[in-house]
């Protein structure tokens, strides 16, 4: 079964998943970040304008085969050939179709009230499905 954690409290969604991904790759993790078009746009351009030290290797599925060996996969939409990756970094609003392909899902949650607010649907979905659902309060953990 499918590991489910909510990451509450980030102050800016994007700039969180950033450092997110570089622990993560920095632990072996094969990560799948799927979010709205911009949000891809956004997040490929500031991994590549990071300092030469802090490089993520990341590719933007555009709806080609992305490239098997890559940590990290920016997308708009989960499908099969991604199965490689272990990890899903959700920053959309809904709970992806596809989220049981991977053996963990991290629901990003900004501090914002729409926000929260469709988080709590989504954490409704998944305790309904049966997921035990991990908590983590950036708040008290330095957003970190």
């Amino acid at each position: 079964m499918t590991d489910v954690a909510f990451h509450f409290g980030a102050p800016n969604k994007l700039e969180y998943v950033g450092r997110l991904l570089r622990k993560a790759v920095a632990r072996g993790a094969r990560l799948t970040v799927l979010a709205a078009p911009a949000q891809v746009q956004y997040l490929d351009a500031s991994l590549w304008a990071t300092a030469p030290t802090d490089f993520l290797v990341h590719a933007v599925d555009d709806g080609g085969v992305p490239q098997p060996r890559c940590p990290v996969v920016l997308t708009s939409r989960v499908h099969s050939a991604l199965q490689s990756h272990s990890v899903l970094v959700n920053l959309t609003t809904t709970v992806p179709d596809a989220f049981t392909q991977f053996e963990r899902v991290i629901e990003v949650v900004s501090v914002d009230d729409e926000d929260r607010a469709l988080a709590r649907t989504r954490w409704k979905h998944y305790v309904q499905q049966g997921y035990a659902i991990q908590r983590h309060d950036l708040k008290l953990k330095g957003a970190d």
